[in-house]
């Protein structure tokens, strides 16, 4: 079934990863049918027993979204085959660095017509690929059923249904407007761009620089140098998204700005905890030990560092902090590195 052949909005859905992002997705999916009068199955895939068996019963997932009530058309299983039965919306919201491998075990259980949605936000190491790049060559998929879903969207602030929005991506304007459709609750707005391109690199690199906003955190560094590292991050990410041949306006959006802001601002941020635990003094396997969360721009940074030096793109902060996560830099070192630029105008990006 083509998307434009869809009619309404998804009612059938697996979302695979149980984590805190795929949690609040299937939250904001269940809530969207509920809030519709849709029919809607959705099915939600978790590694953990414990974590299934919970979500199950309680209609919780206490691991990652403390407190919150899930709404009981979610359903929970540690059987991937299960999950993607008959599922013509398929949501995949697992850690970057696996998915090829996680792709290449699901490929024959995903249904014929489905669209595929990523909400991951990490560049593929080895490859420097981008997830939807990733999920095009592993399920051999067109363009028009693959999306992407990012902006400012910190889980546990959406799971509590603070009023959020966010930026459905995919090169079919119709598959986009059914993605949004399905997915806008009471208090999850998306909009819907072509530009997958600008948005994926917008929340690929917003975790690195958050990585380099948290250091200065925990350097105890004050409002003007985040402010500093933030502004002059978005110049690094638009240059990047530019040279890939995304879009300015994108750039300047929630899923460039906004979720910038928002990933460099927030104590609920992975990697700007991540970054904060490091300018604190702990080692990168301390701060391993300390998270029970991924924290992408570890993983990404140095892919993002190296396709940037593939395109000719200059990236300091980046490299700045693919430094210091490679002990090649300490944290001491990392303002004076950023300060020490050659002078030049503010807008030669």
């Amino acid at each position: 079934m083509t998307a434009e052949a869809k009619p309404g909005a998804a009612r059938t859905v697996a979302v695979l990863g149980a984590g805190s992002w795929g949690t609040t997705f299937a939250k904001i999916l269940a809530d969207a049918a509920i809030a519709t009068g849709t029919p809607r199955a959705i099915k939600l895939w978790g590694r953990r027993a414990e974590v299934v068996e919970e979500i199950n019963s309680k209609h919780r997932n206490s691991d990652y979204l403390k407190d919150i009530v899930l709404p009981e058309n979610i359903t929970a299983s540690t059987d991937v085959r299960d999950v993607l039965s008959g599922a013509e919306l398929v949501v995949l919201a697992v850690p970057a660095q696996s998915l090829r491998p996680q792709l290449r075990e699901w490929k024959d259980m995903i249904a014929p017509g489905a669209v595929v949605v990523s909400l991951m936000k990490g560049l593929e190491l080895g490859t420097d690929a981008r997830m939807s790049e990733v999920i095009s060559q592993e399920l051999n998929l067109p363009r028009e059923r693959i999306a992407v879903v990012s902006g400012p969207n910190l889980a546990m602030e959406i799971a509590r249904e603070e009023p959020t929005a966010s930026v459905v991506a995919c090169s079919d304007s119709a598959t986009a407007g059914w993605l949004a459709r399905s997915c806008t609750a009471p208090y999850f707005r998306p909009y819907t761009t072509a530009d997958v391109v600008g948005v994926e690199i917008g929340g690929i690199v917003k975790n690195v620089i958050a990585l380099a906003v948290g250091i200065c955190e925990g350097k105890q560094m004050g409002d003007n140098t985040k402010a500093s590292v933030i502004t002059r991050g978005l110049a690094e990410t638009s240059r990047l998204a530019l040279a890939l041949g995304g879009e300015a306006k994108t750039m300047a959006g929630l899923a460039g700005l906004g979720d910038l802001v928002a990933t460099c601002s927030s104590a609920l941020s992975r990697n700007h905890t991540a970054g904060r635990l490091l300018g604190e003094g702990l080692t990168l396997e301390e701060v391993g030990r300390k998270m029970t969360q991924t924290a992408e721009g570890i993983k990404s940074g140095q892919a993002v560092h190296e396709l940037a030096g593939k395109l000719g793109v200059e990236m300091p902060i980046t490299a700045a902090v693919v430094a210091v996560l490679a002990g090649k830099l300490s944290v001491d070192q990392l303002g004076p590195v950023l300060l020490s630029r050659e002078l030049k105008p503010e807008g030669d990006y």
